[in-house]
């Protein structure tokens, strides 16, 4: 059921993206009509959560059925719902992966005490967290510790901070009870900590994974664990993971071997290099090495290159993940995107900085997977059509597991090669998971928009 608006983009913004939905080899394939009716399917699920909570099992440490039973006894003790409504489901393909059903949208009656928070801590609480303090813009002027109230994300981004009421573009996201007075977010001189408000009865229900066995269960959206599976890492390689942060993807990559070899992580940003550290630290990884250092410039052209870190020698990888910067337009729940036409686009020509490196560090034989959570042509199909183009080295390969829709039409690839892409488009099945697709046809294609190829080096 659509309870919300749909996602709320700049015009030209709209614009753009109709004009990619809605391109001539798609209206050839499917028609006017049925192409509109996806484009507005997709601005429609895109402000909505998926309906599953996915959580990537340490199965390195401890065997799926053993995680899946720790994990029900620890959420058990936090649920307010009665235990047997509590489904904790396996994959049926992937064999570290978890899904929590999403009880959602669910009758909630609205009260007159409103709590105004942020687009992203909106979309938090949507997908089960609490309300972090610093998330709140907006409160009752006498709202005290404990008091019931009805908590608002701001669509626009228009709610000054510390506002007692609100008038601007808003939707209704739950009820909760507040766990701070308001003197305590909006007037002391320290920026606020911890939960400001505890969600009791959310629009959508899934249990809040704050501090629930962080080394056996990792939230993770399902394409990403996909992508770890099709990179396909074996014990004793050597990997790089180009764009590593937060580390979800690289932590997976060494447990998937096993921890046997060595997985090299870089990011540009040395605070998140830290963030991966301690992900690694957390699920007992010792095959990651983690550099703060920007990839576009991590080839070496000294052959007497020694040093451990980047930048390194051509031809020094068995596999490569360019998990790329981009437009990021398949996140969900995303009720609202600021950003302009000119920001949406500014990212094909850095992918593709980022491409000439990751081709030039892969050895012969070797695999380079190539992944966004976008919806765009131009950062997706586009950016293979260009790489097989440019490389002729590449080939595209199968992926395993496939559970996602094929390429999108557009870019001027074959049937062929647009079956070996495994693009994940929720507005594709958005009626059927609306309704009564049953387990796991429904976690498989209601899931955040996202995109994989993976290419093998001649």
């Amino acid at each position: 059921m659509s309870v919300f608006p749909r996602i709320s983009l700049k015009p030209d913004v709209t614009e753009y993206l109709k004009s990619v939905f809605l391109n001539k080899e798609v209206l050839a394939a499917v028609g006017q009509q049925e192409a509109e009716c996806r484009f507005q399917k997709l601005l429609t699920c895109l402000s909505h959560p998926p309906s599953y909570t996915c959580v990537r099992a340490s199965t390195h440490l401890a065997a799926l059925e053993e995680i899946r039973r720790q994990l029900g006894e620890e959420l058990k003790k936090m649920c307010s719902s009665s235990p047997e409504d509590l489904q904790i489901l396996p994959h049926p393909r992937i064999t570290d992966v978890l899904l929590l059903p999403v009880d959602g949208p669910r009758p909630v009656q609205q009260l007159s005490s409103e709590v105004v928070v942020g687009a992203q801590c909106g979309s938090a609480v949507l997908r089960g967290a609490h309300v972090f303090a610093p998330g709140i813009l907006g409160s009752p002027k006498y709202m005290k510790t404990g008091d019931m109230v009805s908590v608002f994300s701001d669509l626009e981004g228009r709610c000054t901070r510390g506002a007692t009421s609100f008038q601007g573009k808003k939707v209704f996201l739950g009820n909760g009870v507040a766990e701070m007075d308001r003197s305590t977010i909006f007037c002391t001189g320290e920026p606020p900590r911890g939960i400001g408000v505890r969600m009791v009865a959310p629009l959508y229900q899934s249990p809040s994974f704050d501090g629930v066995l962080p080394s056996l269960a990792f939230l993770q959206n399902l394409p990403s664990v996909v992508v770890g599976h099709v990179l396909g890492p074996r014990p004793g390689e050597r990997i790089l993971d180009m764009c590593a942060a937060p580390g979800g993807k690289t932590c997976h990559i060494a447990a998937l071997m096993g921890d046997q070899g060595e997985v090299v992580a870089l990011d540009r940003i040395r605070n998140k290099i830290d963030r991966i550290r301690q992900n690694a630290q957390m699920l007992r990884l010792q095959s990651i090495k983690a550099f703060c250092f920007n990839s576009t410039q991590a080839v070496s052209s000294d052959p007497a290159q020694q040093t451990e870190g980047p930048p390194f020698l051509p031809d020094s990888f068995d596999r490569v993940l360019l998990d790329a910067p981009c437009s990021g337009l398949g996140q969900r729940p995303n009720m609202a995107t600021t950003w302009s036409l000119k920001e949406i686009c500014s990212y094909q020509p850095l992918q593709r900085k980022l491409f000439h490196t990751a081709v030039q560090l892969l050895k012969k034989g070797g695999v380079l997977v190539y992944s966004t959570c976008t919806v765009t042509l131009a950062e997706n199909e586009e950016q293979v059509a260009w790489a097989l183009d440019t490389f002729p080295c590449l080939t595209l390969q199968p992926q395993e597991p496939h559970i996602g829709a094929e390429g999108m039409l557009g870019a001027g690839l074959s049937p062929e090669q647009l079956r070996l892409l495994q693009r994940f488009s929720p507005e594709l099945s958005w009626d059927q998971t609306q309704t009564t697709t049953a387990f796991p046809g429904r976690a498989d294609s209601d899931t955040i928009g996202f995109f994989i190829a993976k290419f093998l080096k001649n």
